[in-house]
């Protein structure tokens, strides 16, 4: 065992000891702080690993209003906006929901499972997406099969990133979330560009090879600095994280920004179109927020090893929130949708890389595969009503983006409020804490 570098003396009788020993840090034993590399051929070869991920799982749910836009327009032309949104509704509610599980896994045996899992499903669904002409169709291929694999896959490379880095955490979640932001502005060009030259059908392939390529690379990369603790599968696990109120909080707070977050996403080349902007520009409307999400979440996630991770969450959700009240509600030419996209990709794209800091930051290294799955499964429900509700506000009456902006910047500046609060018990109603 490694001495600590911490002037503190080490017992095993005191969880709260070891909390107190490292404040700016979180709950880590100082035993362990100084095991920590943070950096490294390893590390890093885990970190790229991480953004593989993050581009095949979360990078992927950053561009599902491209098939918005597609299917309303195309292949389900004769449904409502509504009816349609179940689909991308669906993948985020079956990406999120066996998170408890997932994490349960990951904890018991490292992320190498998780990844072939996650890689079979997700693939094989978009496999399955190409052949799709009916709407039930896509629902089991693209809504149910592909977003299975989307949780192992994401859970394999944050939980994994922890376990490597402990000053440096911030910056790397901003790093390996940079990875989704990348998968973001990919996805929509290739299919602005593919499917009008070779067709929905080999475009879905194409994503699908170009996804186990890069699954490949995490597979190799991906591995845990620390050798996972079997427990045993008991509900009482997964109900254990909500006796800290903490972490209850900082749920119910994810719940309400998640459910506002991706309707921007999913909505904005709709509204675009239907405001007069052209096919071809409203096609890179989902690249320009995604890029700039890349930004959002490498920098604030680079300053909250400096300023604290919920003190940044706070101020990117509340951007987040006024800048869809303030650019997507009055917006009706091209340069406000262009500005808007970019704003709300850097507001919004905060959210993915803090989370799991967050996270990290209030429990122990052996229990954040778990809760981070509980913390997901939690607002997957909110993923999951978040954009049919949006559709209906849309194709109930006239000028329905108004209600849809409203209703969505309602939900992000509540997520907001309650980020607040979960900020002030985590510092003790300390204003000026760093945490």
């Amino acid at each position: 065992m490694e001495k600590s570098s911490s002037p503190k003396p080490s017992t095993d009788d005191s969880v709260h000891d070891t909390v107190q020993a490292d404040t700016e840090l979180g709950p880590v034993d100082p035993r362990h702080a100084s095991q920590f590399p943070d950096g490294g051929k390893d590390a890093w070869l885990c970190l790229l690993g991480a953004a593989c991920c993050l581009f095949c799982s979360f990078g992927w749910i950053n561009c599902l209003g491209v098939f918005q836009n597609y299917y309303q327009t195309n292949l389900l032309s004769n449904y409502s906006p509504s009816t349609i949104a179940w689909i991308p509704s669906c993948e985020i509610f079956m990406m999120f929901l066996p998170g408890p599980i997932v994490g349960f896994v990951y904890d018991n045996h490292g992320p190498k499972y998780l990844l072939l899992f996650g890689a079979f499903f997700h693939v094989f669904g978009l496999m399955m997406t190409s052949l799709c002409t009916e709407y039930y169709q896509l629902i089991l291929a693209q809504g149910i099969c592909s977003p299975l694999g989307l949780n192992c896959i994401f859970q394999a490379g944050t939980s994994t990133v922890t376990t490597w880095f402990l000053k440096k955490r911030g910056a790397a979640y901003g790093i390996m979330a940079a990875g989704a932001g990348l998968g973001g502005i990919i996805f929509p060009i290739m299919a602005s560009h593919l499917i009008p030259r070779v067709g929905f059908g080999w475009t879905m392939r194409i994503f699908a090879f170009t996804i186990l390529a890069l699954l490949g690379i995490a597979a190799i990369t991906v591995k845990s600095r620390l050798p996972p603790k079997p427990r045993t599968l008991e509900l009482g696990v997964f109900l254990e994280p909500f006796r800290d109120p903490r972490f209850a909080l900082l749920t119910v707070s994810s719940f309400f920004f998640f459910m506002g977050l991706f309707i921007p996403i999913n909505f904005i080349e709709v509204q675009a179109l239907a405001s007069g902007m052209s096919i071809r520009l409203a096609g890179y409307l989902l690249a320009i927020l995604n890029t700039a999400s890349i930004f959002g979440r490498v920098i604030p996630g680079a300053l909250a090893d400096k300023f604290g991770r919920f003190n940044m969450q706070v101020l990117m959700a509340s951007f987040a929130g006024i800048i869809v009240l303030a650019l997507a509600l009055p917006a009706s030419g091209n340069t406000a949708f262009i500005a808007f996209a970019a704003f709300y990709g850097f507001g919004s794209g905060a959210f993915v890389s803090l989370l799991p800091a967050q996270i990290a930051y209030i429990s122990k290294v052996e229990e954040i595969g778990v809760r981070t799955g509980v913390v997901f499964s939690c607002i997957a429900i909110a993923g999951l009503v978040g954009n049919p509700i949006a559709g209906a506000i849309v194709g109930r009456e006239h000028g329905g983006f108004d209600g849809l902006n409203i209703f969505a910047g309602v939900m992000l500046l509540a997520g907001a409020v309650l980020f607040t609060v979960t900020r002030m018990v985590v510092a003790e109603w300390k204003v000026l804490s760093k945490v």
